[in-house]
């Protein structure tokens, strides 16, 4: 399979050294264009023209640093690969500092050249492939709210899914929005034009929910005086969603059973089966497997509904969504209410993403919107949000080890632990550990020298 080329800018004002560069890139069969003139460079460079820049650091007119600089204000997502014969640690800072993705020192072998090369142009493939991605997610996603890994992941798998008509299983804790990811894989399947049918499975009595279901003939029972269309057939064509489908009776857990085996089933007090069209997604907040166990649901359901299955993370599992969550209610509730509510004190939002939220995002929910019916400020207040949730107490808590410390041993001792924890939090990218701590670069990469931390 033939590799897409990639177009690659080459800037050294050492004429041998820029054509030696071009010479080793375009045997690999990469497309080079080759400067030695810094500004003739610049002006040849325009967003999504190059794949790639490797530039000399030491150059006249216009140093590499600048030419880093002004390449990265146009297109932030390329790599530069900085060359020089004169490292030093302090340049090689400053360099990282400002969004070099590797430095290269001179003499060197042609084979160190396109190792770094590669790994460069991996990166952009990745970066490239991630943006289209979270852009199809976005789209996809549609009302469901959230950036986190844990969610983008079942995300994703939805996604894949939409299009093939089979059942999915959903399950996760009360309030993590089952219901809106099975309507977005109705609304990205071939039956997005028809109907989605959803029941509760849990709020109807077990004497009525067969004839909700599947419908009733009349005279089937006392009160039957017409003949009833159940939901299975009013879904025909579209989509059916049964919520806590694990609190589905025996009795009935049989008749769904025979429909996804046969696509038909009898109305209640009927003898003429009927045939439907219908895609079954299902959602639940118990644990089936063990409802299977203990003989309160069929085995041969379970697998029937579970061709697919999507457990959603509860929200105090995907905390970096929870100010994203709260932006999004209060613009809603702005929305709807012509309010002016901005958004959170720090001390409200910190309390906030601490908590843990048994009711997920449904009480998360339901908490800003009576906070802002309570108040109309511009920021919501730790004050007026403890009324409406119980926060726990922040007590304050030293191991034994701190606490034998004198102050600057123990500042130095959790300044140690929290950028460990940063750096692995953003998988050692130096921009996004001080966007985190509100520090600036410069500052963190001190603070990673002094612990000696990778």
């Amino acid at each position: 399979m033939t590799r897409p080329q990639s177009h690659i800018l080459v800037v050294d004002d050492d004429e041998a050294v820029s054509r030696m560069i071009g010479m080793i890139l375009a045997d690999q069969d990469y497309a080079v264009s080759v400067y030695t003139h810094s500004p003739t460079a610049l002006a040849a460079f325009a967003p999504g023209r190059y794949d790639l820049v490797i530039t000399d650091i030491r150059m006249p007119i216009i140093g590499g640093l600048e030419v880093l600089q002004r390449v990265k204000a146009q297109e932030a997502a390329i790599p530069v690969i900085m060359i020089t014969a004169h490292a030093t640690v302090d340049l090689s800072i400053e360099a990282l500092r400002k969004g070099a993705y590797d430095l290269l020192t001179k003499p060197f072998e042609p084979e160190e050249l396109l190792s770094r090369v590669r790994n460069a142009l991996r990166q952009t493939a990745l970066i490239k492939e991630n943006r289209e991605l979270k852009d199809e997610l976005a789209a996809w996603q549609g009302s469901i709210v959230g950036h986190s890994p844990q969610l983008l992941s079942v995300l994703e798998t939805a996604r894949k899914v939409a299009a093939r008509d089979i059942p999915v299983l959903i399950s996760g804790e009360s309030g993590t929005g089952k219901e809106l990811v099975a309507r977005a894989i109705c609304d990205y399947s071939r039956r997005k034009d028809a109907r989605f049918v959803a029941i509760n499975c849990g709020a109807i009595p077990e004497a009525l929910l067969e004839s909700e279901l599947f419908g009733h003939r009349k005279g089937a029972f006392t009160g039957a005086d017409r003949d009833h269309k159940g939901l299975l057939e009013t879904a025909d064509g579209g989509t059916l969603f049964l919520d806590e489908v694990g609190t589905l009776p025996l009795s009935v857990q049989k008749i769904l059973l025979r429909f996804l085996q046969e696509q038909e089933f009898y109305r209640v007090g009927d003898t003429s089966p009927i045939k439907v069209d219908v895609r079954v997604l299902s959602a639940t907040n118990l644990d089936l497997p063990v409802a299977v166990q203990s003989g309160a649901f069929r085995e041969d359901l379970y697998y029937r509904l579970n061709v697919v299955h999507l457990r959603l993370p509860s929200l105090r599992q995907r905390r970096s969504d929870i100010p994203l969550l709260i932006a999004h209610f209060i613009k809603e509730q702005n929305q709807r209410f012509g309010t002016q509510v901005k958004g959170l004190t720090r001390e409200a939002m910190e309390a906030m993403a601490q908590y843990d939220w048994p009711g997920n995002v449904r009480q998360l929910s339901n908490i800003i919107q009576a906070a802002m019916a309570i108040d109309g400020s511009d920021y919501l207040s730790l004050a007026v949000l403890a009324q409406l949730v119980e926060f726990p107490q922040k007590t304050a808590t030293f191991t034994a080890e701190v606490s034998g410390l004198d102050y600057a041993a123990a500042l130095a001792c959790f300044e140690a632990g929290y950028f460990g924890q940063l750096l692995q939090i953003s998988n050692g990218h130096i921009e996004e550990v001080a966007h985190r701590a509100g520090m600036n670069v410069a500052t963190v990469y001190r603070k990673i020298k002094k612990y000696g931390l990778r």
